[in-house]
């Protein structure tokens, strides 16, 4: 079972490991997360829900272990897992991780061999993820979270967000390094 509860950005460290699975278009394919974010819901000027609740981001509202896909700047679908409490809009952006089952599935979705899932539009195209998914469960979804460790040895490093305009300081972007 997925244990979301908690910070945000305590879960997104913990999230560091986790496994992303999917059978979509009949190929399953898997990724070990090793780069998160975390957005703080309408304390964060860089979150989606910082003006409130919309159409776009209303599955940030929900329950824990909702999946929050979008659009960014209208071409590559990015996912966010839900944490928290319902209403609060805290969220942890998956940003990138290492293939661990169906890589061949997942380089024919990007068109290469390298850079399958090393950003967070290049993790959705390679795990098939699209708005479609958005508001769906990571706990009996097509999309699922699984817990899992890092292994032996790695360590996380917090850095300033990247990709975005406003609270750049923050050092809310973890990356799991071997």
């Amino acid at each position: 079972m997925i244990d979301l509860s908690g910070d945000v950005l305590d879960v997104a460290r913990r999230m560091l490991g986790w496994r992303v699975t999917t059978v979509l278009d009949g190929e399953p394919t898997a990724v070990m997360l090793t780069e998160v974010e975390a957005y703080r819901g309408d304390q964060d000027p860089a979150s989606h829900a910082y003006r409130g609740r919309t159409r776009r981001n209303a599955s940030m509202f929900g329950e824990a272990g909702t999946l929050y896909v979008y659009r960014s700047y209208g071409i590559h679908w990015c996912m966010n897992v839900v944490v928290g409490a319902p209403g609060t809009a805290h969220a942890v952006l998956m940003r990138g991780g290492i293939p661990v089952d169906g890589q061949d599935a997942m380089e024919r979705r990007r068109g290469r061999e390298d850079h399958i899932t090393d950003g967070p539009g290049k993790l959705c195209q390679a795990l098939a993820v699209t708005g479609a998914h958005d508001g769906t469960s990571l706990r009996d979804g097509p999309v699922r979270l699984t817990p899992a460790t890092l292994p032996p040895g790695w360590t996380i490093e917090a850095t300033p967000r990247i990709g975005i305009a406003k609270a750049t300081h923050r050092h809310w972007r973890l990356v799991a390094l071997p």
